[in-house]
């Protein structure tokens, strides 16, 4: 007998810079959204690059200042988030600055972990979510996989969504963007299909 997974809340966090173009990141992201809805999973989705806020520049701001006001709906999503979907491609063997000054915004005491004792980083506020990280990339997956180590990727899972308490995260990584052909394009775009209406 087949059984069907539970309903969940699914926050879908665009971070291809470009608000200029369609990308296959986006695609991606409308796939994945089109199976979770399918399914029966509420979503919320959100475009990095059509928010406009500030890097963060010191310790004192992060851990003193105020969220940016356009970034408030963003730690509402993830609040009411139980699973987290990033799409974004490889620049420079990393994730694109634009979504990195996203995270360390969102990501502040008092949201993200709070205090317990004398321990500033004690409780993992966003404990009970699970993540998705997929990422698109010009060379080889497996390269990026075994010789890169996916170190940023890994420095993403561990250091950022680990340090909040988001677990499992599960990643998908895409390669040779350039030689994409519509075959192999269809086969991630279904594969992204299922992965939403799995929610995972």
């Amino acid at each position: 007998m087949m059984t069907v997974a539970a309903s969940r809340s699914v926050l879908i966090i665009e971070g291809h810079p470009d608000a200029g173009a369609r990308h296959f990141c986006h695609a991606l992201a409308d796939a994945y959204e089109a199976g979770a809805l399918q399914a029966g999973h509420s979503v919320t989705r959100i475009d990095a690059a059509r928010l406009d806020f500030p890097m963060l520049r010191s310790q004192h701001e992060w851990e003193h200042g105020d969220t940016p006001p356009a970034l408030l709906p963003v730690q509402q999503a993830i609040a009411g988030a139980t699973h987290l979907v990033l799409f974004f491609p490889l620049w420079l063997g990393d994730m694109p600055a634009l979504l990195k000054a996203l995270l360390e915004q969102v990501a502040r005491p008092g949201f993200a972990f709070r205090a317990e004792g004398g321990n500033p980083f004690a409780h993992k506020a966003l404990a009970g979510r699970s993540a998705r990280v997929v990422v698109t990339m010009g060379m080889p997956a497996t390269v990026y996989r075994w010789y890169f180590q996916a170190h940023a990727v890994r420095s993403l899972e561990r250091n950022i969504l680990g340090f909040v308490g988001i677990a499992p995260v599960r990643r998908t990584l895409i390669g040779m963007m350039g030689k994409l052909d519509e075959r192999r394009a269809q086969r991630w775009l279904g594969r992204m299909h299922a992965l939403g209406a799995a929610a995972k």
